[in-house]
C-alpha cells in the first residue's frame, strides 16, 4: 500500500468492491455469541417505478419512525437508522428519534443518496445514482457534508455507512476511514447490480471481515442466504439464472433453492425464519436485517400499500424477533459490536 497520506489514511486504500481472496474475518469476544442488528435505510419517499429525480420527493413518513422506535424498544432492540441528506436535514427526524439516539436506545449512520445530497454537481442518471461511480472528490464531499449534518443535528458522530443502492466505489473505504467511520454495511452478499452500472457482491463473504484492520474499518454485510437442498450450489446456479426469474421461481416453489435476504420487504416471515436458521446453523456471528423507512406508512413503497400491509410488516418483525429469541440470538448495536471486537 502506498505511503501517501491524506487525513492520516494511506492512499490508495483498499477497494471494497474487490472480493477478498483471503478474508480477514472479524473475531469477537467469547461472550459475544451470535447477535442480530436491525438497520433502517432512512430516506425520503419517491416513486420507485419512475426514473430517479432530485425533486418530487416527500418526507411524509418521518413521524412513523417514532412508532417503529417505540416498537423496537418494547423488544429490547436498538435500531440503526442509516440516514440520507433530506432526513438528516429535517427537524422532524430529530423530533422523531433524536431523544432515543441521545439516550443510546437508537443509533444513526450515514446513507448516501447522491442525487439529493449536496453538492448537486452531477447529472442525475442511473449510473450516477451509485455514489461510488462519481468522481472521487465529489463522492468525498457529498459524504463529508452528509456526515457532518448528521452529527450536527443529532449530536452523535455516525460510525456506520450504507451506500444508497449499495453503490460503493473503488475509493469509498478511504472516505470512510478519513471520516472516522468504523463499519461499512453496503455489501449485499449474493446480489449483483452490475447490470445497471452498480457493484457485484455475488461472491462476497457473509461473515464480517476487515476492510482495513489498521484503520479499524470492517465490512458488515447484509445477510442473505441460500436455502434448500441445492443451497451449497447456490453461488453457482443462481448467477446462471440471473436473467431467468421464472427458472429461479420454479426452483423456489419446488423447495430446491431459494435466495432469502433478511428483510420484511418481499420476504415472508416463514421464509425469513428459514433464512435465520441457515445463518445461525452456519455460525454467522452477526445477522444484519434491513428495510426502507418509507415502508413504515401505507402507499410509499411496493411492499406496504395499505393498512393491512403495514400490520403485516409489524407482524413480520414480531415473528422474527420471537424466533431469534427462541434461537438465543440477542440484539446488538454498533457500539456493542465495536466494543466486542478482538483486534489482536
Amino acid at each position: 500500500m502506498d505511503a501517501i497520506a491524506r487525513g492520516g489514511y494511506p492512499l490508495p486504500g483498499p477497494n471494497i468492491l474487490d472480493r477478498p481472496v483471503h478474508p480477514d474475518f472479524v473475531r469477537f469476544g467469547d461472550d459475544f455469541g451470535q447477535r442480530f442488528l436491525v438497520t433502517v435505510d432512512t430516506e425520503e419517499e419517491f416513486d420507485w417505478d419512475q426514473p430517479i429525480q432530485r425533486e418530487r420527493h416527500t418526507l411524509d413518513t418521518i413521524p412513523a419512525l417514532r412508532t417503529f422506535q417505540d416498537f423496537c424498544e418494547s423488544h429490547g432492540v436498538v435500531p440503526v437508522y442509516l440516514i440520507d441528506y433530506p432526513i438528516a436535514n429535517s427537524p422532524l427526524a430529530v423530533e422523531a428519534i433524536g431523544e432515543a439516539v441521545a439516550a443510546g436506545r437508537a443509533e444513526v449512520g450515514v446513507q448516501l443518496h447522491p442525487w439529493v445530497s449536496p453538492p448537486l454537481d452531477e447529472d442525475v442518471t442511473e449510473f450516477n445514482s451509485y455514489a461510488g461511480n462519481l468522481p472521487f472528490e465529489l463522492e468525498r464531499e457529498k459524504f463529508r457534508i452528509l456526515r457532518d449534518t448528521i452529527e450536527s443535528n443529532f449530536g452523535k458522530a455516525p460510525l456506520i455507512y450504507r451506500a444508497g443502492r449499495y453503490g460503493l466505489g473503488p475509493r469509498s473505504a478511504e472516505i470512510l476511514a478519513e471520516n472516522g467511520l468504523t463499519i461499512d454495511t453496503s455489501v449485499r452478499a449474493r446480489f449483483d447490480y452490475s447490470g445497471t452500472g452498480g457493484p457485484n457482491y455475488r461472491d462476497h463473504p457473509l461473515r464480517p471481515y476487515w476492510i482495513d484492520r489498521s484503520a479499524r474499518l470492517m465490512e458488515l454485510p447484509l445477510t442473505t442466504v441460500f436455502w434448500g437442498p441445492l443451497r451449497q450450489l447456490g453461488g453457482t446456479i443462481y448467477p446462471q439464472m440471473w436473467r431467468a426469474p421464472s427458472a429461479r421461481g420454479m426452483l423456489s416453489k419446488a423447495g430446491l433453492l431459494e435466495r432469502i435476504p433478511l428483510t420484511p420487504e418481499g420476504v415472508t416471515s416463514e421464509e425469513a425464519i428459514r433464512g435465520i436458521d441457515v445463518a445461525v446453523d452456519d455460525g454467522l456471528p452477526v445477522l444484519v436485517l434491513s428495510f426502507h423507512s418509507p415502508s413504515l406508512a401505507p402507499g410509499y413503497t411496493p411492499y406496504v400499500r395499505n393498512a393491512a400491509d403495514l400490520e403485516s410488516l409489524y407482524a413480520w418483525w414480531r415473528d422474527v424477533f420471537a424466533h431469534l429469541a427462541k434461537r438465543a440470538i440477542k440484539p446488538t448495536s454498533v457500539a456493542d459490536i465495536m466494543s466486542r471486537v478482538e483486534l489482536a
